[in-house]
């Protein structure tokens, strides 16, 4: 068999950089780990990995099988369709989890694959929703969430008032 270079099959780009699909359905995977609290260490060995391939999964350097992606929707226990929920095509076009095209939010909005200043994607983010969901106390999760919501407000820069 001979490779693909230029191919649409190809791991890698014109650039050199990893396929975006391999970066999002990676950093999916990365997301529902932190989310689990789980190490890149418990991951692989609940799949019969090293953390380095985890590692290379996660950034998406290596390309994740249709075996190996259904196996660790079991570990992490999400539905595969999670792992490109948030999909945007090369071209910039949203795909829904359901794979239905969605219409662009603006023109001139290129798709983000790489997560690079997602909030939600930060170590911080993750580690805050996962200390919140860990709150077994309705009433009290509730008002961790009001207080949240309360010091936010109070220093977000109000908008300017129209006359």
């Amino acid at each position: 068999m001979t490779p693909n270079p230029g191919g649409s099959r190809s791991r890698r780009g014109k650039s050199g950089h990893p396929n975006p699909i391999d970066v999002h359905v990676g950093a999916r995977v990365r997301l529902r780990r932190t989310l689990l609290g789980m190490s890149q260490e418990k991951l692989g060995h609940a799949i019969g990995l090293t953390f380095q391939q985890v590692q290379k999964y996660e950034r998406g350097t290596n390309r994740i099988g249709a075996s190996r992606l259904h196996e660790l929707a079991q570990v992490l226990d999400v539905p595969v369709a999670f792992f490109f929920e948030d999909l945007n095509l090369p071209d910039g076009t949203p795909i829904g989890a359901d794979g239905a095209v969605k219409p662009p939010k603006g023109l001139s909005e290129p798709a983000d694959v790489f997560y690079g200043n997602e909030p939600i994607m930060r170590r911080e983010t993750l580690e805050l929703v996962r200390a919140y969901l860990r709150i077994t106390d309705p009433q009290l999760r509730r008002r961790v969430f009001e207080l949240a919501k309360a010091i936010a407000n109070a220093y977000t820069p109000a908008a300017p008032r129209s006359r």
